[in-house]
């Protein structure tokens, strides 16, 4: 694949929650030239958020950022519902209008859109619209005959850490001898950092289980020896259940680790409790013994903005109360976490036989 130079657009959000632009800053192969955000103008990405540790500056405008020959504009974070903010358009056709190649994740398919597409087509510009689907088909049951073992992220809410815990956890694994780990993406992120996938969230519900096993199937067929699979939204999440369970019995999992941001209280935007560590393990293992059990295997946690003491007092009260291995894969390394629970990552049987 061409590597990119990112342009990212993020307008006064790249600090509060442009997990897609965090995402492919931090994990991405491509390069990223510039963030477009007046609120931080001036400022380099390091001197925002340093653990990105980037120093692409941060400009006002798209135009501003242009003597950077970036050959792609990034849309750098989702609004809730997935929507295009009015505001951006004019930033977005500065972008088609310099041929810039337009990468989304929203929802809104810009592609779709009449004025961004009539103006791609006298630019020559292209707009990749990642959330679109390809055609998949039902759930057909193969994913329980792959070889290597698959591991799926799990978690207490949305926008936690699951992508990175499992980018986190594959390159982990590489460095303690797995020939092949592969990350397999599920969202739009993800799909930016890998360059392939299927964002499940945009599948019609009874074929999104089947878009899970196409993922794992493709990787397997990849030739990998451990399929990590990314989560998405949470088992008790009023909006975004579906798609953690679609990706729970899609992916035909043998474990799966725990994701949890310690702090929260509720579900992000309802007032739903945030479960605990125990009721989490005992649901996701209760729905998953009915069809192919897959135990947890280790709890990861997201400690941001909590002192390093307060991080790890979290992380052995989550080993106390679970009996499993924790940690901040993130903030400390995944090493030991990876060699804590790689010996329980095994093949598991599904129950009966699918049709």
């Amino acid at each position: 694949m061409t590597r990119r130079r990112y342009l990212v657009l993020a307008p006064d959000r790249f600090a509060i929650d442009a997990k897609t632009a965090h995402g492919v800053i931090r994990y991405g192969a491509d390069d990223v030239v510039a963030v477009v955000d007046p609120s931080c103008a001036g400022r380099r990405v390091c001197d925002v958020l340093p653990h990105l540790r980037s120093e692409a500056p941060i400009v006002a405008s798209v135009a501003e950022a242009l003597p950077l020959k970036p050959t792609a504009l990034l849309i750098g974070t989702a609004p809730r519902g997935g929507a295009l903010p009015p505001s951006w358009r004019q930033d977005i056709l500065t972008a088609i209008a310099a041929r810039l190649e337009i990468v989304s994740g929203l929802h809104d398919m810009l592609d779709d859109d009449l004025e961004f597409h009539a103006a791609a087509m006298r630019s020559g510009a292209t707009i990749w619209d990642v959330r679109k689907p390809p055609d998949v088909p039902i759930f057909s049951g193969a994913a329980y005959d792959v070889a290597a073992p698959i591991l799926l992220t799990v978690g207490n809410d949305c926008a936690i850490g699951k992508m990175s815990v499992a980018l986190e956890i594959v390159d982990a694994a590489r460095d303690a001898g797995k020939t092949n780990p592969r990350f397999v993406p599920t969202g739009q992120t993800g799909i930016m950092i890998a360059g392939w996938g299927i964002s499940v969230d945009r599948v019609v519900a009874d074929f999104a289980p089947g878009a899970a096993e196409q993922l794992v199937l493709y990787a397997a067929h990849e030739g990998a020896d451990l399929i990590v699979v990314e989560g998405q939204g949470a088992i008790n999440h009023p909006a975004y259940a579906p798609v953690t369970l679609a990706l729970m019995f899609g992916s035909a999992a043998d474990a799966l680790v725990l994701v949890c941001d310690p702090r929260r209280r509720h579900i992000e935007e309802y007032a739903t409790p945030a479960l605990g560590y125990r009721a989490l393990i005992d649901l996701h293992e209760a729905l998953l013994a009915t069809v192919k059990p897959a135990p947890v295997i280790g709890i990861a946690l997201n400690t941001r903005g909590l002192s390093d003491d307060e991080a790890r007092a979290e992380i052995a009260r989550a080993k106390t109360e679970t009996g499993l291995p924790a940690d901040d894969v993130v903030r400390f390394g995944a090493a030991g976490f990876y060699k804590d629970v790689a010996p329980r990552i095994v093949k598991r049987p599904q129950l009966g036989s699918h049709v």
